[in-house]
């Protein structure tokens, strides 16, 4: 398998000489994440795998990014086996990830002996070309994984994350070209994430960057400005020698340009791929009938759109942002939040807006729409990017923010990963035997809650992906099987407050409480109790229901209440009953949006009550722990 000549390892293969161009398809990972919030289960990627391994890609982009969490997270797959899965179905073409550095395939900084034991085994389970970048283009942060991978013996694609602004310049992406060089990277990437390569400047970029080092330039880009495909043609003829496309089914718009578009185009010419046009059709007939499948997490921000050129969201991220705001209920918000991050991204000192730092970006900005009050919250990993904990930021940031964020403290000036100490001896002791695999332990280093809810479902054999069909009027998002014992619709009143309850339907019993599924004014809630008897009478009407205030936490009323501003999971609690805590301090913390967000207490005081504990969802204005003044 080694050996076929899809999969040898890249060298130096000149500079401008023309000569055919190579494709990597993006099918298998960026399409489907650009275009369907990175929703696409194992089996359909599967069903086309030999015919993608027949065509003679250069490789196939097939892992990395946001699969891994939403694997995880949405598919209740093992990524892992994902990657198991294709290297068998796929022996002959070389399979590509994407690595976020010092990040790996998560939102922070992992300690260097995770960097290196994620990389040797994401090459052991089939991985041959690691795209290797930081959102900060800060080179300190990729150079353990690019010497892992080397170590590995895998082919390294250094990326240059491509952005414009004020701070920088093709002369600076040279710059870091060469130290990538330096590095002993195989091939250079020029990682377009927004589609903001023009083709004059694609054409002087990749020109000035064969004239510098001797490395195969690749170049990755979104259609979403409409450009990439007219900027690949001028990059090949710049000497560009291999760029990423996607099938035509899963392509344009914030995906890459069509595979076949680009290869009819040129067809005849030095560049011609050879690719068979015949065969490409038959994969993009396939992918034509999956993508259908997906239509529920499909969103009208995926197709063309110039204001990208504004705004730089990167492909991945428009459609995850669109899917989040609609989880938030707050969809008709998108262009608050869209004029929003420039201003954001200009606080931060114009970071390229890639995984993390867009993450971090749209979801600070987001929260500025949202609460109607610029940093009024701020997420852990906002402030943790103006300590520093990102890298060096490539302009100045804007103090007031930063003093929104930190206070007095003074920025890091180290690489970020130096102030950690190695953890993954720490990550075995503290699942205390749930891991059983190498890979398990990763999977929980990096996503620690959601790799605990899966190991815990998979153990159950309850690993039950989220519907691709939307839920309809009144119906529970889950399957339920359970007969309901009364009638399905009433009237509740609590502590004076009154509900219209509505019950959707039930689910099996867990350690004997069962999973009722019911509207609260409309909104969809989840209560485990015995019996439906302890909240619902034989005949419908206006009842005082205590036992709801256990399982649906009370409002925040009192300047003690300490609430979230967001709905979310509550990913660990800082604090214990009984605990003294000053004014600001923070209690807990929600994921919502991929982010971590402190809870603060409003107050200075005793610590009375905990309401929630760690994986719980929680709600805006509910009560998660309750502060009194001494």
């Amino acid at each position: 398998m080694n050996n076929h000549k899809n999969r040898t390892k890249t060298g130096n293969e000149g500079k401008t000489t023309a000569r055919p161009a190579k494709i990597t398809d993006t099918v298998l990972r960026d399409a489907h994440q650009s275009l369907l919030a990175t929703r696409m289960r194992t089996p359909d990627l599967l069903g086309a795998a030999e015919l993608l391994d027949k065509v003679g890609y250069w490789s196939l982009e097939a892992w990395g990014g946001a699969t891994f969490d939403a694997c995880l997270r949405f598919l209740k797959e093992d990524p892992w086996d994902r990657l198991v899965q294709l290297r068998k179905a796929i022996p002959n073409t070389r399979l590509q990830m994407l690595l976020r550095g010092q990040n790996l395939v998560g939102y922070r900084h992992y300690s260097d002996d995770v960097v290196k034991k994620f990389v040797e085994r994401s090459a052991k389970n089939g991985i041959d070309v690691f795209r290797i970048f930081d959102a900060l283009n800060d080179i300190r942060n990729m150079e353990v994984a690019i010497k892992a991978a080397k170590q590995a013996k895998a082919t390294v694609e250094a990326a240059i994350c491509y952005t414009t602004s004020p701070v920088h310049s093709h002369e600076g992406f040279v710059d870091m070209a060469m130290k990538l060089a330096e590095l002993k990277a195989d091939t250079i990437c020029i990682k377009d994430m927004a589609g903001l390569l023009t083709p004059p400047a694609a054409f002087d970029l990749v020109g000035k960057l064969k004239a510098k080092i001797g490395l195969p330039v690749h170049i990755h880009s979104h259609d979403s400005s409409g450009l990439a495909a007219m900027s690949y043609l001028k990059a090949i003829e710049a000497g560009a020698d291999i760029v990423d496309t996607a099938i035509s089914s899963i392509g344009s718009g914030t995906a890459q340009p069509a595979t076949e578009s680009i290869v009819a185009a040129l067809q005849g010419t030095p560049f011609d791929t050879g690719l068979d046009l015949s065969l490409l059709a038959e994969i993009a007939d396939y992918f034509r009938d999956v993508r259908k499948k997906y239509k529920r997490f499909e969103s009208e921000y995926t197709a063309i759109n110039t204001r990208t050129l504004v705004v730089q969201i990167p492909g991945g991220m428009i459609s995850n942002l669109a899917n989040q705001l609609k989880e938030q209920n707050a969809l008709d918000r998108m262009n608050e939040v869209l004029a929003e991050i420039p201003l954001v991204r200009k606080d931060m000192g114009y970071p390229p807006l890639v995984t993390p730092t867009s993450q971090v970006v749209g979801t600070q900005a987001t929260l500025n729409v949202l609460m109607g009050e610029r940093y009024k919250v701020i997420t852990s990993e906002t402030r943790g990017y103006f300590r520093g904990l990102y890298g060096t930021p490539p302009g100045k940031v804007d103090e007031t923010a930063r003093k929104k964020a930190i206070g007095d403290e003074k920025p890091i000036t180290c690489r970020p990963a130096d102030l950690l100490e190695p953890e993954l001896d720490k990550i075995i002791r503290d699942i205390d035997g749930k891991a059983k695999t190498v890979e398990d332990v990763l999977t929980y280093a990096l996503f620690p809650v959601v790799a605990l809810e899966f190991f815990e479902q998979r153990e159950a054999g309850k690993l039950e992906p989220e519907p691709l069909e939307e839920p309809k009027g009144g119906e529970p998002r889950f399957q339920t099987s359970a007969p309901l014992l009364a009638p399905s619709e009433f009237l509740v009143t609590v502590h004076g407050e009154s509900y219209r309850i509505k019950v959707a339907g039930a689910g099996h019993k867990v350690e004997g409480k069962r999973p009722f599924f019911i509207t609260v004014d409309n909104r969809l809630e989840e209560v485990m109790i015995e019996s439906l008897t302890e909240v619902i009478p034989t005949t419908a009407g206006e009842i005082e229901m205590p036992s709801v205030t256990q399982s649906h936490r009370p409002k925040a009323k009192k300047e003690g209440d300490v609430t979230t501003p967001i709905p979310g999971k509550v990913t660990a609690i800082k604090t214990a009953l009984g605990a003294k805590v000053n004014e600001g301090d923070t209690l807990l913390t929600v994921e919502a949006m991929k982010m971590e967000n402190e809870v603060h207490t409003p107050i200075s005081g005793v610590v009375k009550k905990i309401l929630v504990k760690v994986g719980d969802s929680v709600n805006p204005d509910e009560t998660l722990i309750v502060v009194e003044r001494e």
